[in-house]
């Protein structure tokens, strides 16, 4: 009886424990979906776009960050990694690993310009990506700052 009891204890509390995960994934995914949109309304602003210009931007702009979160960070080696000597063929693989990961991000904003390019002028797709450019410069800072001060 006690076996079983324990048992039981012990998958609610995997149960949980994988619930309480999948939220915070769900949370992230949220809170992902919820700064491309705030990202795109912003780019919309600056570009001065009507109704339906701009919606049609938030929409193909959400999509394209889809893409690229998909994709997942660029990888490097770990910091164990770095205080060891590499070898010749650990060195060539990380950096075939960056290039396709390069290679990766470079088809999506071919493929979302292409997109735009349907409804933007080339000097608003630029303007778009240089504010994207500064959106991601200021939430660097901002991470960075908030590393120093704990």
């Amino acid at each position: 009886m006690k076996k079983i009891l324990s048992i039981t204890l012990l998958l609610l509390a995997l149960t949980a424990g994988y619930a309480s995960a999948q939220t915070k994934t769900d949370d992230r995914k949220a809170k992902r979906e919820q700064l491309a949109n705030s990202q795109a309304r912003y780019i919309v602003k600056s570009l001065g776009l009507d109704d339906e210009k701009g919606d049609r931007f938030v929409d193909v702009y959400c999509k394209s960050q889809r893409e690229v979160w998909e994709l997942g960070p660029r990888t490097g080696p770990d910091r164990s990694a770095r205080s060891r000597q590499r070898t010749d063929a650990e060195t060539e693989q990380e950096l075939k690993n960056r290039f396709d990961h390069s290679q990766k991000l470079l088809d999506i904003r071919q493929k979302y310009y292409h997109e735009y390019s349907k409804f933007l002028t080339p000097k608003q797709i630029q303007r778009v990506y240089e504010l994207e450019k500064g959106m991601k410069e200021r939430l660097r800072n901002n991470q960075r700052a908030r590393h120093r001060s704990r």
